[in-house]
């Protein structure tokens, strides 16, 4: 059909491996050390924090890892998501691009984050943990989390980010609803939290402040409590790659291809989910998509950030990787899009970057939140802040096909739904928020408390 709107795959069609992007990477994976001695971690380290299976999937070299029949059940309650042709957005644009978005905000919490919440659930729960912490920004990965540890018998507390957790309350009934326990990080729960409060008693948070929180709880439990993370490290982008590899096949359904593949990036997640397997096309089929990776400009560690060796949390607790950086002691501003305010980014995205096969660029809040109140008019779903980044790019894409006269094949994530932020929303409507670029002197304060490693950066 020419005019086909929505293509929409079968139960039968959901993916049954996950897609190891380190298998076909020419950049080497870098080694993770560990935060006290620098050294290269070893699995018994990792194992204080993570179940051996996601530990092997986080240094395994496979092309494709088996996702387990337990977790394809879960995933048939949403998946195959949609995949839909913007055909009302570009005649509002008048462009001639084609522009298609895989929806992920059809899941149980409204966004990706349940493709990898589910198998890590699965994996603690066959490994006997009894309760898991985690941190959570927006409130997606939370509401995530939440959903699949009840679905597995898990318990879970959160460490929410304060402006989070004030801005998105809804977010945190969400979660709440599905049984976990929802703290306003920083809290007077750990000694992290404590420290940061005393010196600084109104702290909004930051995502490395919640993730040191509930590294320190999981890593002081005595084995009773284990850590889980919605972004950043390999395990969790490999568990999203449901998204292009359904999306693969939806596009061969619309008889196209994209000639760029979009996503928001704050730790790289959906990012991944949807360009990795359009990256092994490139790599290994002669596929010429160009993969672009969306952020703020408040928090712009791909476009501005240092690619080295830097600690995941705010507290030097957690392993330290080679990712780009904005340096772990970094302070974001509030700005809406509370998903991708973290410091660093994941290790396999910014080696990509940094080796020139995927682009990277910076957008500001109020030209995201105009693209994404255009896309609510033209296509009826209100987008996520943080997926409004890459519906900003997509537009400027089709606008430059426009300018250009050239037909475009735009493909972008559309990775949830925005329907619990209507503060922000409000906030854009009544002309509140505000334009915020991350200073270049305070990124260079940062850099200088980077760790001294051995190992060449």
């Amino acid at each position: 059909m020419t005019d086909q709107t929505r293509f929409q795959l079968n139960e039968s069609d959901l993916p049954k491996f996950w897609y190891n992007i380190y298998a076909d990477s020419p950049v080497a994976p870098t080694p993770v050390l560990h935060p006290g001695t620098m050294e290269p971690v070893t699995p018994d380290f990792l194992s204080v924090l993570f179940p051996m299976d996601l530990i092997m999937q986080e240094i395994s070299t496979e092309r494709y890892i088996e996702i387990p029949e337990e977790v394809r059940e879960i995933y048939k309650l949403y998946r195959p998501t949609p995949l839909l042709r913007a055909r009302r957005l570009e005649k509002a644009l008048g462009t001639p691009a084609h522009i298609y978005y895989k929806y992920e905000g059809v899941s149980p919490s409204g966004s990706h984050k349940p493709n990898t919440a589910i198998p890590q659930a699965f994996y603690n729960k066959i490994a006997g943990t009894k309760a898991l912490t985690t941190e959570t920004g927006a409130g997606q990965w939370g509401a995530s989390l939440a959903f699949a540890c009840n679905v597995f018998g898990l318990d879970l507390e959160i460490y929410m980010v304060k402006v989070s957790y004030q801005q998105k309350p809804y977010r945190r009934h969400m979660m709440e609803t599905y049984g976990a326990t929802v703290y306003a990080s920083p809290t007077d729960r750990t000694n992290y939290g404590r420290s940061v409060l005393a010196t600084t008693p109104n702290n909004l948070g930051s995502l490395g402040i919640a993730i040191s929180e509930a590294v320190e709880v999981a890593a002081t439990s005595n084995g009773a409590k284990k850590y889980s993370l919605g972004s950043v490290l390999n395990h969790v982008l490999m568990h999203q790659t449901v998204i292009g590899e359904e999306a693969l096949k939806q596009m061969d359904m619309a008889n196209e291809y994209p000639d760029v593949v979009i996503g928001c990036v704050g730790g790289g997640s959906n990012f991944a989910g949807i360009a990795y397997p359009f990256l092994r096309e490139n790599l290994k089929n002669g596929k010429r998509a160009r993969l672009v990776a969306v952020e703020p400009t408040a928090t712009p560690s791909l476009t501005k950030g240092q690619y080295t060796f830097d600690y995941g949390d705010t507290a030097k607790m957690a392993p330290i990787v080679k990712m780009h950086t904005l340096g772990h002691d970094f302070m974001p501003a509030g700005i809406h899009a509370g998903g991708l305010r973290y410091h660093g980014m994941a290790p396999s995205v910014s080696a990509l970057v940094d080796a020139g096969l995927i682009d990277a660029v910076a957008v500001r809040q109020k030209a995201t939140f105009e693209a994404a109140v255009q896309f609510a008019k033209a296509e009826g779903i209100i987008p996520a802040p943080e997926s409004s980044h890459a519906i900003r790019a997509a537009i400027d894409e089709a606008l430059d096909a426009k300018a250009k006269g050239e037909k475009r094949v735009i493909l972008f994530n559309l990775s949830g739904h925005g329907n619990f932020d209507m503060v922000a929303y409000e906030n854009y409507l009544s002309g509140k928020l505000e334009d915020f670029d991350y200073p270049e002197e305070a990124i260079k304060e940062s850099m200088s408390k980077l760790p001294q490693v051995s190992i060449p950066a």
